[in-house]
């Protein structure tokens, strides 16, 4: 097997919301594509990679610094030496050749776009499905055949109050979900409380809902919004304050008695472990939130999975950030506790397999090769000439 080009492409993701820090009207995301020289049906074997919302689109990176170093390097050297199969792992490897340890940030989403995109081609290669490559390879060769999702959404809007709220809202539940996630951190404690009621009370359960900060706090403004959002009996407080600040995340943590999620931001394994270390996190209540296609892709998703379980930590506390197909994938392969689904923005990247709609908060896996790019329309129009 010989990679015959890669190419990428940057895609919008514009949408008129933002939460406590960013405003998304300008967001766009990378899409990768690998051609092998393997030809199947008349067209060559090829995979298909994304970056998660959230963190712009990095094509520069991506087309100066990590494909040439995939075509440059012998073909022996992507390839496990046991079986003479592309290994995701050692192309991974290559992709950092030059690279310095730490100071994570946009190198991240360019590695994590190729390195989904050679998972993709690598299950595609096997004819098998993405998350059954995984559960051979990392689990126990058992794929979920339903994983647990949560619609998240609840940004603020221009000109929307809170019946726009509790629409978007209700209209989640109305789609199949079970859990909703809103923003808080935009707007002033009080309005954020009348917010949170007003969601906690469409639902009909705080334990449906979880809040999202998005990094906004200082220590005080986090406690003081834990001791709002105590009564409601929430699914989690996420990322109160800065996702490097463990300290804070530790001090909430022995305030705050329900649940806390994190970890989208932290794009290292050597991140994510001093999370656990010394973030206060909790194995039995609290989640991680570590987004695959941010952190140099499945690979280094992977290892983060691991080191937890090394640290006491169990799989069905990874709840993914990204909301897309990807994570649905390895949520199912890695047996994971599920994954966050953005139904209603970041489209087209956001969102699930037209085929597998949300039932009774629960997405089916099919087993279609590799991620399942092709099976997602307006997604696959991305793609389809790239």
């Amino acid at each position: 097997m010989r990679i015959k080009s890669i190419r990428e492409r940057e895609i919008p993701l514009a949408a008129e919301i933002r939460n406590a820090y960013v405003d998304f009207s300008t967001m766009t995301a990378s899409i990768v594509a690998v051609e092998s020289d393997v030809i199947r049906g008349g067209k060559p074997v090829t995979g298909y990679g994304f970056s998660s919302p959230g963190r712009y689109a990095q094509g520069e990176i991506i087309r100066n610094r990590v494909i040439p170093r995939v075509m440059k390097a012998e073909p022996a050297a992507l390839l496990a030496p046991e079986t003479g199969d592309l290994d995701p792992i050692r192309v991974n490897a290559v992709m950092f050749q030059g690279e310095k340890p730490g100071g994570h940030g946009d190198r991240s989403v360019a590695i994590g776009a190729m390195d989904a995109a050679m998972w993709d081609l690598t299950a595609k290669l096997k004819d098998q499905s993405l998350a059954q490559l995984l559960a051979d390879r990392f689990g126990d060769g058992k794929v979920n055949e339903s994983v647990w999702v949560y619609a998240a959404g609840g940004y603020y809007q221009p000109g929307a109050g809170p019946e726009a709220l509790i629409t978007e809202m209700t209209d989640y539940l109305a789609q199949g979900f079970e859990h909703v996630k809103m923003k808080i951190g935009g707007a002033p404690l009080e309005e954020d409380a009348e917010r949170v009621a007003a969601v906690v009370d469409a639902v009909g359960d705080g334990a449906r809902v979880a809040v999202d900060a998005n990094g906004r706090f200082d220590l005080d403004t986090a406690l003081a919004f834990g001791e709002m959002l105590q009564p409601f009996g929430l699914l989690w407080y996420e990322e109160a304050g800065d996702p490097l600040d463990y300290a804070l995340n530790a001090e909430l943590a022995r305030s705050y008695a329900g649940s806390l999620a994190t970890g989208e931001n932290l794009f290292s394994v050597q991140d994510s472990r001093n999370l656990i270390r010394y973030g206060g996190m909790r194995p039995d209540r609290d989640w991680l939130q570590m987004d695959p296609a941010l952190s140099y892709g499945p690979t280094e998703f992977i290892r983060m999975v691991v080191d937890a379980e090394s640290n006491g930590w169990k799989r069905d506390r990874f709840v993914p950030h990204g909301g897309h197909q990807l994570n649905l994938a390895l949520a199912a392969g890695l047996g994971l506790g599920g994954t966050e689904c953005y139904p209603g923005v970041f489209q087209p990247v956001g969102g699930f397999l037209d085929s597998t709609p949300v039932r009774s908060g629960r997405v089916k896996i099919l087993d279609a090769p590799g991620i399942g790019i092709e099976e997602k329309s307006n997604l696959w129009e991305h793609f389809r000439d790239l």
